[in-house]
């Protein structure tokens, strides 16, 4: 049987050639704002540049609230409120830290269009919940939180169970208008937002308006797989339970709109991002746990090119018939190089040769499962799983692309396809997820190129997915289109510490090694092949720990690829997109990603407490920036917490290719730390009936200097099919010394003279000073149950100062030096509007009386203190407008307005609403200038700031100082 027309997210190309990818089209409105008409009318211009509609158009139509309270009513733990306009609401507390908040304009309640797809557990048992008439407001108490009920006019508030420590409020009522509703929330001083699924691009939200929509553009900014759901620092998430798309304004007020006339939201509150993601997944559902193989390498094509219906390049070889994937699996096994699975269809028209069993025996025996993709649905999935023991799915757009309930439905689909014809777990992979997705499917970043820009804004998307509990989220190596055999090498090094990663061939730049756009890393010549190797083959040793981390996600949704603020979340870079070209892998590696053609990385910010260079050895202590790291093609920026433990497998290409008969246990000891190692079949849905196995090990050492590591192995718990009865062990510890003696369960253990005599001893223990520092090798035998490692009379490695990393600069002092040009007269622009902190408010350049004064423009300002600066943030205007968004700029920072050298940063901004980030070279000073060269859609010689922001951090005064204003 063949799949019918299995395809990719992307439209056919006429030949085999990738052809460009689809054109944006931009939903306009007139352009009716009096700014922009005058604007255009004193240029002389065209309007050439009307106002752009956000991603969701807001509907016509008066706007209208619920009025003030006329009733409040009590059943259970559900309390109802009346309004004076008919309408009514619902707070139905579901347990201490959720409840969910329903309002209906015409009262009715009958509309619940979600049902119980986005919250699949609703019942948490009985609620101590109560209420009180507070005068202005009814206050219901659940233990937890105090939500109050304002009277005069209906609007809600939340706090803590002290009823005066605010959570969220509404700044005015929640109104429709049309088909669309609105929530009006305050905005803390230092309040940051996180979430919204699958955005392509930095994942700290403030100031930011997100489109909660889909809309199949896969390029930075847009959204791959939104999600109706964001959380806050002030302890608090939020689905929006809908299928409706929307948008949300994280500005002051936050503002919250789906186009749909009803207000339905489940709320989440929590000591922390973890607690609230945790509580979110109660009702959304975990994280699925995806099969071992899938933590492994996949491989996207299409080997059935002779098929007449193939869209693609008939002629190419080694891919004219399905059976032809054996040969790049044999590839793969004498390359040496790890991989776990194939879609071998993946490609329109490309299909399938009959029988598909046969080719899923032969890679199975080669270690590969095999998937399959389409564009059309499921129609033959019950054979292809069940007969032929395919294992994977992943849809297309020309399948789900329409999104919303729909995919969803179809990626339900795929996985009740695999689990109702096998004993396997579900595998799928899909773009245009929603919330709720992250129970089924991996989302993938869909069709992006392989260039350094790409790259760079892949790992804050991939890693920013976390915070909205997708634990799976991918995109192509080196992406669909384009690519280099640098870009790829760079690409797949980060990707490999993420749980799921795939390569997609047949659409990029001609591989100069293969000739065919393949991009399987076997496929590259060296020395790349090797490096490709490195990588896959640490990813397969790390197996244990990124599985482990999973089960971590499964269990309490906190995702195994992490941003930095969920592990250091009152850390203030931390919790800034200062660190979102970085990431934790679980909660003790630390990637770096270098992504841009470069060999030294700068500006990575390591937390409080001790970090280790996986490669050198080299340890720094935190908090701080280092910069200047040596990262040459080979190497990727990999740190290890003090403290991490990370349990590692013998090297092999595939699971199950060898016994793990030896776990090696990776230390840095630090203080007191722990680690509770999972294990199941790997395969199987056994693990939900409890079918796993637990090993708790306890690690304690100095904080510094000499004393005594002990490392305590406990017994595995639990059992499951394939349990080893016993397994031998080895440790590497991290240490700066050999110890004086070292002990298991008391008895010595003999040290022994050289590696070679270690390696080749069932038991002892060899210390390294010239590998990464110094490395205690330790090998313990064969054992069943607990045992203890005690070295004595050892230390622990020193660390190295830092100097501050860079956090947000304060914008509380700083005042205007000056501008050449700014709108006083009419509705724009006062220069200093462009650091208020107001999104909603603008710099503009003069532009409604006389000739507006030609580019470039400059604003000057005085910082109040000198700091040492390394980032500039430019947010263009955000009132729908276009005028005078900056394309090309300069900028200066110095000690003296009358002497400002030369730039520290120059570029050219895109011509869009989005936020942007301009790096710069770190100098010190205490007056910033803002040169805009140019206007990014040329439209006129205006320039236009909503906001300004830096990053840097406080430098001490100089000398003396001449400012000259």
């Amino acid at each position: 049987m063949r799949l019918p027309s299995i395809r990719r997210s992307r439209r056919a190309p006429l030949s085999g050639r990738p052809r460009a990818p689809r054109r944006r089209r931009l939903r306009l409105r007139a352009p009716g704002a009096a700014l922009l008409a005058a604007a255009l009318t004193i240029a002389g211009l065209a309007a050439a540049g009307p106002l752009v509609a956000p991603a969701t158009a807001a509907p016509s139509g008066a706007t209208a609230t619920a009025g003030d309270v006329t009733g409040f009513t009590r059943s259970g733990n559900t309390f109802t409120v009346t309004a004076s306009s008919g309408a009514k609401a619902r707070v139905v507390v579901a347990r201490a830290d959720i409840f969910r908040l329903w309002l209906s304009p015409d009262g009715s309640f009958a509309d619940d269009p979600a049902g119980s797809d986005l919250a699949v557990t609703t019942d948490f048992g009985s609620v101590a919940a109560t209420s009180t008439d507070a005068g202005a407001y009814y206050r219901i108490s659940t233990g937890s939180l105090s939500i109050r009920v304002h009277k005069s006019p209906l609007r809600f508030s939340v706090y803590r169970a002290d009823n005066t420590t605010p959570v969220w409020q509404e700044t005015r009522p929640t109104s429709w208008t049309g088909g669309r509703t609105t929530q009006y929330l305050a905005r803390g001083t230092d309040e940051q937002f996180y979430g919204t699924g699958l955005r392509l691009g930095e994942w700290a939200l403030r100031d930011k308006t997100v489109p909660i929509a889909v809309d199949n553009k896969w390029r930075e900014n847009d959204n791959a797989s939104p999600a109706p759901f964001y959380m806050s620092t002030n302890g608090y998430g939020v689905m929006r339970n809908t299928w409706a798309p929307g948008s949300y304004g994280f500005n002051a007020p936050t503002t919250l709109a789906h186009d749909e006339k009803r207000f339905d939201a489940w709320y989440f509150t929590g000591d922390s991002l973890k607690s609230v993601l945790d509580a979110y997944t109660d009702v959304s559902g975990k994280p699925f746990m995806a099969p071992i193989w899938g933590f492994e390498l996949g491989n996207a094509d299409c080997f059935n090119a002779s098929n007449p219906d193939y869209q693609g390049d008939h002629n190419r070889p080694r891919h004219q018939t399905t059976p032809d994937v054996v040969g790049y699996a044999a590839d793969a096994r004498a390359a040496d190089m790890p991989s776990g699975w194939f879609l071998p269809n993946d490609g329109y028209g490309c299909g399938y040769t009959a029988p598909l069993k046969s080719t899923v025996d032969a890679l199975r025996a080669k270690g590969f499962q095999t998937g399959l993709w389409t564009s059309t649905g499921l129609g033959s999935i019950a054979d292809e799983v069940g007969t032929a023991g395919s294992r994977g799915v992943k849809t297309d757009v020309a399948w789900i692309g329409s999104g919303y309930k729909y995919a969803f439905d179809g990626v339900r689909q795929a996985v009740e396809g695999i689990e109702k014809n096998s004993d396997a777990r579900r595998f799928v992979w899909t773009v245009d997820g929603w919330a709720g997705t992250q129970r089924n499917a991996v989302v993938w970043t869909g069709d992006t190129y392989g260039t350094w820009d790409d790259m760079r804004w892949h790992v804050p998307a991939i890693t920013g997915a976390g915070l909205s509990g997708l634990n799976y989220a991918a995109g192509d190596i080196d992406g669909i289109f384009g690519g280099s055999p640098k870009t790829y090498t760079r690409d797949l090094q980060w990707k490999a510490f993420t749980p799921a990663f795939m390569t997609m061939s047949g659409w990029g730049a001609a591989n100069p090694s293969a000739g065919y756009h393949d991009k399987q890393p076997w496929r590259f010549a060296e020395p790349y092949l090797s490096i490709n190797r490195k990588y896959l083959q640490l990813k397969m040793r790390l197996m244990p720990y990124l599985y482990t981390m999973s089960r971590v996600a499964h269990e309490t949704g906190v995702p195994s690829t992490r941003a930095m603020v969920l592990e250091y979340p009152d850390d203030p870079v931390a919790r800034s997109n200062a660190t979102s070209g970085q990431f934790m892998a679980g909660d003790s590696l630390l990637v770096a990603p270098v992504v841009s053609d470069t060999a030294v990385r700068d500006g990575i910010h390591l937390p409080a407490g001790t970090w280790t260079d996986y490669w050198t050895g080299r340890t720094y202590q935190g908090p701080g920036r280092l910069d200047g790291y040596r990262a040459p093609l080979d190497t990727l920026p990999l740190f290890v917490k003090g403290g991490g433990i990370v349990p590692m497998w013998p090297q092999m290409n595939h699971t199950g290719e060898k016994p793990v008969s030896t776990l090696t246990y990776d230390i840095h000891p630090r203080g007191a730390s722990s680690f509770s190692l999972y294990e199941d079949d790997g395969r199987t849905r056994a693990h939900e009936s409890g079918a796993y196995a637990r090993q708790q090990v306890d690690v304690t050492a100095p904080e510094s200097g000499t004393g005594t590591v002990t490392v305590a192995v406990g017994a595995p718990t639990g059992d499951y099919t394939g349990k080893p009865a016993s397994r031998g062990y080895e440790f590497t510890l991290h240490v700066a010394s050999a110890p004086a003696s070292l002990t298991v369960d008391g008895a010595a253990v003999p040290r022994l003279t050289s590696k070679t005599a270690y390696d080749s001893a069932a038991s002892g223990w060899f210390f390294d000073p010239a590998d990464r520092a110094g490395i205690l090798w330790v090998k313990t035998g064969t054992r069943a149950g607990a045992f203890t490692v005690s070295a004595t009379g050892t230390a622990v490695p020193a660390a190295e100062p830092l100097p501050p990393s860079s956090a947000p600069i304060d914008r509380a002092g700083w005042s205007l030096v000056r501008a050449d040009s700014q709108e006083t007269a009419a509705e724009n622009g006062a220069a200093a509007r462009a650091f208020d902190g107001n999104p909603a408010t603008m710099w503009h350049t003069a532009w409604s009386s006389g000739t507006p004064a030609a580019l470039p423009h400059e604003i000057q300002i005085d910082l109040g203190a000198r700091y040492t600066v390394d980032a500039l943030g430019y947010l263009p205007r955000q009132d729908g407008g276009v005028n005078g968004r900056i394309g090309g700029y300069e900028v200066h920072v110095s000690d003296s307005t009358a002497d400002w050298g030369a730039p520290v940063g120059s570029g050219t901004f895109a011509d869009t609403a989005a936020a942007r980030t301009a790096a710069l070279s770190p100098k010190t000073g205490r007056y910033l200038r803002l040169r805009a060269l140019t206007e990014a859609g040329g439209r006129g010689p205006w320039t236009s700031v909503a906001e300004i922001t830096l990053t840097g951090r406080a430098a001490a005064a100089p000398a003396h100082t001449a400012p000259d204003r």
